[in-house]
């Protein structure tokens, strides 16, 4: 599994995780993992709160509702494991996922100038929150 998530992401990302990376994550009883075959979400679990790690889409299949299941299917998953609190970073210039995270109850809790170092230079991080 880990071998294919590192593909995924590295079709999605400027800095991709590598197999071994994932395979480290995976063997985490922390870890939580949903996945299909054209994207996947990663997430840590740790009490009664959850962090996305990383969550990508290949791009020849965003937006035909890929993420939004992988989103669903996980917030369905952690309210099953009485989660109270999910916490996620994205790119500010990421419109689309942004869009998607708060279309689903996400809001805003924060930013990080800077997070993120990119081919343009660096680009600040929003934090998003979700309660259950």
């Amino acid at each position: 599994m880990a071998a294919a998530l590192a593909h995924i992401h590295a079709c999605c990302f400027d800095k991709p995780w590598s197999a071994v990376e994932f395979q480290t994550l995976l063997k985490l009883p922390t870890s939580v993992v949903v996945a299909e075959t054209k994207g996947f979400l990663l997430a840590s679990h740790v009490l009664d709160e959850l962090e996305i790690l990383t969550f990508c889409v290949l791009p020849e299949a965003r937006r035909q509702g890929i993420g939004r299941r992988l989103l669903d299917n996980m917030l369905h998953e952690a309210a099953g494991q009485d989660v109270k609190t999910v916490f996620l970073e994205v790119r500010a210039d990421n419109i689309p996922a942004i869009t998607l995270y708060r279309g689903m109850g996400f809001y805003d809790n924060g930013r990080r100038p800077g997070y993120y170092t990119t081919p343009q230079g660096r680009v600040d991080a929003v934090c998003l929150r979700y309660d259950f």
